[in-house]
């Protein structure tokens, strides 16, 4: 199993944007890996959009963020309020919201959903994040759903069983509008990230895993 070690200039934060359709998309795809890197010698800072986030949804978004990146050097939030499914009937207004996101942040990795994910909110955008930040690295989480799209990721990032308890904490905590629905469940999550740890020969048996279609490696 090889590594990718992307080079880091150590004398400023490491600069992430993350992008979800829902209120929980970007825990569910990368709240271990986002908890790793908060834990790790770099320090970090975080813009944090999430597109369908109005009322309740949104005050679980705002909450749930700001107790997952407690460890950040600087957040900025920003909780829209296209509607829930609707996406691709807002492209205008989505695709003017993701002009301003990149007059807005200047990411070092964007983590955002997967082209190959078939709902539709999600699928969308992906799409515009490909089309908008095109000189960036890109990883692109996976979420478990009905559709079974799940699909065969090629980047993967271990973590420990304290980190994945803590990332499943905060999703049973945070989102207790989404406790009813039968696919919402520790069981769900800590499966998910068990079998991407076989798959990454992880020493945890533990990992999240990935779509990078691109990469460039620099060697100098």
């Amino acid at each position: 199993m090889l590594s990718l070690l992307p080079g880091r200039d150590l004398g400023r934060p490491l600069r992430l944007l993350c992008i979800g359709a829902h209120s929980d998309d970007i825990e569910i795809g990368c709240g271990a890996t986002l908890l790793r890197l908060l834990a790790g010698p770099q320090p970090v800072t975080v813009d944090w959009v999430v597109f369908a986030a109005a009322g309740d949804r949104g005050r679980e978004a705002a909450e749930s963020a700001s107790a997952l990146l407690r460890g950040a050097a600087a957040v900025r939030t920003r909780l829209r309020g296209f509607r829930d499914g609707f996406f691709p009937a807002d492209f205008s207004g989505i695709k003017e919201a993701f002009e301003d996101l990149k007059r807005w942040s200047s990411p070092d990795l964007v983590l955002t959903h997967w082209r190959g994910d078939r709902h539709q909110d999600h699928r969308l955008l992906a799409e515009l994040s490909w089309n908008t930040f095109r000189d960036h690295l890109l990883l692109a989480y996976e979420i478990p759903k009905y559709d079974g799209d799940l699909g065969n990721p090629n980047l993967f990032v271990p973590v420990t069983a304290e980190t994945a308890q803590a990332k499943i904490d905060a999703l049973m905590a945070g989102f207790g509008s989404q406790r009813s629905k039968g696919w919402f469940s520790p069981d769900t999550f800590h499966g998910l990230m068990r079998l991407r740890g076989v798959q990454a020969a992880s020493p945890t048996g533990l990992a999240e895993g990935f779509h990078a279609e691109k990469l460039n490696l620099s060697l100098w």
